[in-house]
């Protein structure tokens, strides 16, 4: 049986551990040691009867001058890095449900929550609330980044919170209010009252994550397990890492510095002392470190975070474009020799796309002067983009590269700006079609027909089904041309080379994308 690899959030964490030794272990180390010094002890007495004095102290070990380098940086990092840490309790008031029956958890607490955790147990095994309502504690990290007692953290670490406490490096404790969150990020800021401390706050240097390389030592400092101020080090194992299901906005940077329930929201640290990542989550089988773990880059939580300090919100930009990767076939079905850039598969009504000119089948190749590779890549510099900013964008059109200006608009919570990315491959249609008729549209929530030809029925594992296709998808061009009839349809698929590819215009519910329908060479 395969094992399933979850990503783990942990703002939350138990605040003791055990360390458990069978006798079965202890029985086998013991012999062992004793065995060890008899034979030592041995040695030593064979040395003394030949007339050889044992030395009876061993000499200093002599690190070389790198590793005592690179020894100080670490401590040198902790000591500068660690005052700005705070740990970040939560407390948050469920209310009881009536008519539910007890609220049972065997011998006090489980242990699997004390082994994953708080906020994971709760958000993966939701226990019923008892009739009398209870209270939800979790236990995450932060990182100071202004004198005036702001501090940034995760979004699942305070989310939902009633009561929000900070604990300084000094143990001093202050209550904290919520400045605001952005789930779509996993960011959020607090403030806790900076006059009531003497001397005042001790805020990060905040670094600059564009210029981190894979393979640099970073440090991660938090409260993993509630053990606080704790320090691991490690490497940046990669950048960009995105399409991982945490966040809408992804481009996360791995690490094998551990992380563990608790780090939530702390800081990783490049050997200058500067901050460049807010540590986040893992990739764990078993609930607890596994080598994997993962930060959002500083740039990023830079923006979310003065966005939400000075409007408590985040405004994003907004093309209003339906947008997906290119495959080789997709590219060459536009006459265009790369799989760099963005396919434009629907322009939205009344977008800022469709007021600039941009069109469905345009390829976005540059955003501001800077190459585009995907979909990812182009979705962060929108989002990043101030609504209201003119921006210039390069396409591909008609085997031309051309200049669009366009003034962005604000994103919407329920805007769509990207369209899924499918895999195209397969030996027939293995698929069923029929004219879209008025009835036909109307039953699957269209108010006007848009015409062209619904699918009926896919067949698993065919062309279709592979290309991403599915029941109730409208089809409304082959190569370009626009169909009206099943007819039309398939007299426009045999005009074509299914081993090299047909693209199709595709409408799924109120989204135009395109697929390459394409038979197995």
């Amino acid at each position: 049986m395969k094992r399933k690899t979850k990503w783990m959030l942990f703002g939350a964490a138990v605040v003791s551990l055990a360390l458990v030794v069978t006798a079965a272990t202890a029985g086998q180390i013991l012999p062992a040691a004793c065995t060890t010094a008899a034979t030592t002890a041995q040695a030593a007495s064979a040395v003394s009867a030949v007339g050889i004095e044992a030395d009876k102290t061993s000499p200093p070990v002599v690190a070389p001058p790198v590793a005592e380098q690179l020894s100080k940086a670490f401590h040198d990092v902790a000591r500068t890095v660690q005052p700005s840490v705070v740990s970040i309790s939560t407390m948050r008031k469920v209310e009881g449900v009536r008519g539910r029956g007890p609220f049972i958890v065997p011998f006090g607490r489980s242990p699997l929550r004390d082994f994953f955790g708080d906020d994971f147990f709760d958000r993966f095994f939701p226990q019923p609330a008892p009739e009398e309502g209870f209270v939800q504690q979790g236990l995450g990290t932060g990182v100071i980044v202004s004198e005036e007692g702001y501090v940034l953290t995760n979004f699942h670490v305070i989310d939902g919170a009633d009561e929000v406490t900070v604990q300084l490096d000094d143990e001093r404790e202050l209550d904290a209010e919520v400045v605001g969150g952005d789930a779509k990020t996993d960011l959020a800021v607090i403030k806790v009252d900076a006059g009531e401390i003497e001397g005042g706050l001790k805020p990060a240097r905040l670094g600059d994550s564009d210029q981190l390389e894979v393979g640099q030592w970073v440090v991660a400092i938090g409260n993993p397990f509630g053990l606080r101020a704790s320090i691991t080090a490690g490497i940046v194992s990669a950048k960009g890492r995105s399409r991982v299901g945490l966040a809408d906005y992804e481009d996360f940077i791995q690490t094998d510095a551990a992380i563990n329930p608790g780090n939530s929201g702390g800081p990783l640290v490049n050997l200058r002392g500067e901050v460049v990542g807010i540590n986040t989550a893992i990739l764990s089988r078993s609930g607890g470190y596994m080598g994997i773990g993962l930060a959002i880059p500083i740039n990023m939580a830079r923006t979310i975070m003065d966005s939400l300090i000075e409007h408590g919100r985040v405004d994003r930009g907004w093309l209003g474009v339906s947008i997906q990767d290119l495959t080789e076939d997709l590219a060459a079905s536009f006459g265009y020799d790369s799989t760099d850039g963005v396919l434009i598969g629907d322009v939205t009504d009344g977008s800022p796309a469709e007021k600039a000119g941009l069109k469905q089948g345009d390829i976005i190749v540059r955003f501001n002067g800077e190459p585009v590779k995907g979909v990812d890549e182009l979705r962060i510099e929108v989002a990043a983009t101030a609504p209201g900013t003119r921006v210039e964008l390069q396409v591909f059109r008609d085997g031309k590269l051309q200049d669009v200006d366009v003034e962005l608009g604000r994103l919407e919570d329920e805007e769509e700006v990207a369209a899924p990315e499918r895999e195209i491959a397969g030996e027939r249609l293995g698929m069923s079609v029929r004219t879209l008729t008025d009835d036909v549209a109307q039953r699957l929530g269209y108010e006007i027909n848009p015409g062209g030809v619904v699918i009926t029925a896919v067949e698993p594992f065919g062309p279709a089904a592979r290309a991403g296709l599915r029941p109730r998808d409208v089809i409304l061009r082959v190569q370009g041309v626009e169909i009206d009839s099943a007819d039309d349809f398939r007299r426009e698929i045999r005009r074509h080379d299914l081993d090299r590819g047909v693209r199709l215009t595709v409408l799924s519910g109120d989204v135009e994308r395109f697929v390459i329908l394409k038979s197995r060479r």
